[in-house]
């Protein structure tokens, strides 16, 4: 093996394959392109002169020394990121990133409130539209803090993380305007029964909100939506919505769209949990703030009060429970 110093970024590429067992959604991760994750593989196993996956068309498997790589290289980035916060630019003179996944959500209601606890820092806003596609760059150190659902993320990457449940937030549907069931002021679970209902099924950056839907449409006759490119601003969604007219599952703060109707669900009233997500070590004057932000609206609002009979899947709930 080289007694060459290794490239952190090397490391992190690793890592990013090893947890996701898969180049495709790693490369997405990491913002690489999947040739350039590849070639970064092979050169970390010919410097530690050993392979470190067994790769086939159906999956990847790390070899034994693949996995004996794993507790060195977090160490190693660990260490790595506190010494670049250590001695890198002051704290206090960068602005913490914060990633409020799309406009119009909660979690930008919570950067406003911190901007207004904080008027000496800066808090600047990132919109990667969902957890799963933020935590490649809150792990790279790119990202300081996102939202969305934790418990929708891999054990091997919540490890990585830190977590502050902030909201229970009631999820709703949207329709077009003359859909059969846009005259309901709510619509209940059972009448989307044979609906096909879209869910960001193929977007790889919400991958966490399709599981979610998953759970919801099991044994209800709700069919998901297959994957379809995404729809960016009011015009594509309302040219898609009017062309494809499937309902689409959203949060109850999903911004007016022309051409649709957002209804809430009942019956039971399925609830998307919402965390405020950072990467471990985090240390910034604003960030205090953030997390004050958000423990505040949500006792000012009871974001975190169950409403009776609220659905949730059990494994969401327990982590919800835990406080970091």
């Amino acid at each position: 093996m080289s007694a060459a110093p290794l490239d952190p970024r090397l490391l992190r590429a690793f890592l990013a394959v090893a947890e996701e067992l898969h180049f495709t959604r790693a490369a997405a991760r990491l913002y690489v392109a999947q040739q350039a994750l590849s070639r970064d593989i092979r050169r970390l196993e010919r410097e530690l002169g050993t392979e470190l996956f067994v790769r086939t068309t159906r999956q990847v498997t790390p070899t034994a020394d693949g996995e004996r790589l794993v507790p060195y290289a977090r160490r190693v980035l660990e260490a790595h990121d506190a010494l670049r916060t250590a001695f890198g630019a002051p704290e206090a003179a960068r602005p913490l990133l914060v990633d409020v996944n799309s406009p119009g959500l909660v979690s930008e209601r919570i950067l406003a409130r911190a901007r207004e606890l904080a008027p000496d820092v800066e808090l600047m806003a990132r919109f990667e539209s969902g957890l799963t596609g933020a935590v490649g760059e809150l792990l790279a150190g790119r990202l300081d803090a996102s939202f969305g659902r934790f418990a929708g993320l891999a054990p091997a990457v919540r490890a990585r993380l830190g977590h502050q449940p902030v909201r229970y937030e009631p999820m709703a549907v949207v329709l077009p305007e003359d859909h059969r069931l846009a005259e309901l002021d709510a619509v209940p679970l059972d009448a989307l029964a044979g609906e096909t209902v879209y869910a960001g099924a193929g977007n790889p950056r919400t991958l966490e909100w399709t599981d979610l839907a998953r759970h919801l449409f099991e044994g209800r006759g709700i069919e998901m939506a297959p994957p379809a490119p995404v729809a960016v601003g009011p015009e594509e969604f309302q040219r898609i919505m009017a062309k494809k007219r499937n309902p689409v599952l959203a949060a109850v703060d999903f911004p007016a769209m022309p051409g649709s109707v957002l209804r809430p669900l009942v019956d039971p009233v399925p609830l998307s949990p919402v965390s405020l997500v950072w990467r471990k070590g985090l240390v910034h004057p604003a960030f205090d703030a953030l997390r004050q932000a958000a423990s505040e609206l949500a006792s000012e609002e009871g974001w975190l009060r169950r409403p009776e009979g609220g659905w949730i899947p059990a494994t969401d709930a327990l982590i919800m429970m835990r406080q970091n």
